[in-house]
């Protein structure tokens, strides 16, 4: 479609969701979904999904919400897997590029990833975008152009909104709406089914290499903490580690065959919740899961191979909420010594999360329905 026939579409009243890329978006989004409906009943409301699996996931939750339909994107891959897995995507800006059409008859488009934001950056579309935040944390790329063309970018917490006004966006355009994923009730709850009752450690490494301790100890760490006896583990990296590191399903399938290692790295379990919620210690590195783990204070360890200067470093404000580990010989005593040093970081844990994540009580999700309605009045 030409650029013209762009600026003079007509948008109707509706309402198009996002469900374009990792299943860990979903319940950064589902939950406006389900507040939407329910603040307009008479707002129709599109759920855009790439594959069959986000289809299914869908599926299994709307039938109480007539007015919330899914949708097909061009280029929907039909995926042969087990329910919840990640799937394999398709290529999402030749998605996009086909949706764009389509798309710029909504008056208004939710996306919780910036991929999509390339649309409105790029093309003239007279839909008007919210971005939700799905990662937390000092690490988030905050200066990413497309940022800017959201009509409304809903973060969680003041402290977070602050980041963004101090690179001089538009104060009216940064709401911040409190934790949308804390409101997310569709959790696998997935406990592994572990021969003895010890401590669970959650090893969760991030997926991009200069932020994660993988590719330095990783497997390492792993093998130490299996070989000590001491704690059952659960293996569950970012979803996006498997990209970059395809070794892992024999690691883990390996892993697997043991009673006290449960290695899940694609699975809906790994982001919607389910393992930090009973994990007793958290060991990792920068991921944003981490700030989920601590809405209840509990241990954590950091490994940190390279020896980054991180005390001066804002990104790594998340490190001073437990142990920092420069020696992987150190891992093991870290980890036993971790309930008892806890005293010494509860109260960080607690603020860091509270700054960070901001309302954590389940009512982000009407905030930021209440904030896509107005955009789309707007």
């Amino acid at each position: 479609m030409a650029a013209t026939s762009w600026r003079r579409s007509v948008t109707e009243r509706r309402a198009a969701f996002l469900f374009l890329g990792e299943t860990l978006l979903i319940p950064h989004l589902f939950p406006i979904v389900e507040a939407l409906a329910a603040a307009d009943p008479n707002l129709p409301v599109d759920l855009w999904v790439s594959t069959s699996m986000h289809e299914e996931l869908l599926g299994g939750w709307i039938a109480d919400l007539p007015n919330v339909c899914i949708r097909r994107a061009p280029g929907f891959r039909k995926v042969a897997a087990i329910q919840g897995r990640n799937p394999k995507l398709p290529a999402k800006l030749p998605m996009l590029a086909r949706l764009a059409p389509v798309l710029s008859r909504s008056r208004v488009a939710i996306c919780a990833e910036q991929t999509s934001l390339w649309l409105p950056t790029l093309l003239p579309m007279p839909t008007r975008f919210v971005k939700t935040s799905h990662g937390v944390g000092s690490m988030s790329a905050r200066d990413d152009r497309r940022r800017r063309s959201a009509a409304r970018t809903l973060v969680p917490s003041e402290r977070e909104r602050a980041t963004y006004l101090e690179r001089g966006m538009p104060p009216d355009d940064i709401v911040a709406t409190g934790y949308v994923k804390a409101g997310f009730v569709h959790r696998t709850e997935s406990r592994p089914n572990f021969a003895q009752t010890r401590p669970v450690i959650l090893y969760n490494p991030h997926w991009q290499h200069h932020r994660s301790s993988w590719w330095d100890w990783g497997e390492q760490a792993v093998q130490a903490i299996v070989a000590s006896g001491q704690w059952n583990l659960i293996f569950a990296p970012h979803q996006r580690l498997i990209e970059k590191v395809p070794e892992l399903r024999t690691l883990c399938a390996k892993l697997n065959e043991r009673d006290d290692v449960h290695c899940d790295y694609d699975s809906f379990a790994a982001v919607d919740g389910s393992y930090t919620a009973v994990a007793d210690i958290y060991l990792g590195d920068t991921s944003s899961q981490l700030l989920e783990f601590l809405i209840r204070p509990r241990p954590a360890v950091f490994l940190d191979p390279r020896e980054i200067a991180w005390e001066s470093d804002p990104s790594y404000a998340m490190w001073a909420c437990g142990d920092v580990v420069t020696d992987l010989d150190a891992l093991l005593p870290a980890l036993a010594a971790a309930a008892a040093s806890h005293t010494r970081y509860a109260s960080k844990q607690a603020t860091l999360a509270s700054d960070a994540l901001g309302d954590v009580s389940g009512a982000a999700a009407e905030r930021a329905a209440h904030e896509i309605l107005t955009v789309l009045h707007g």
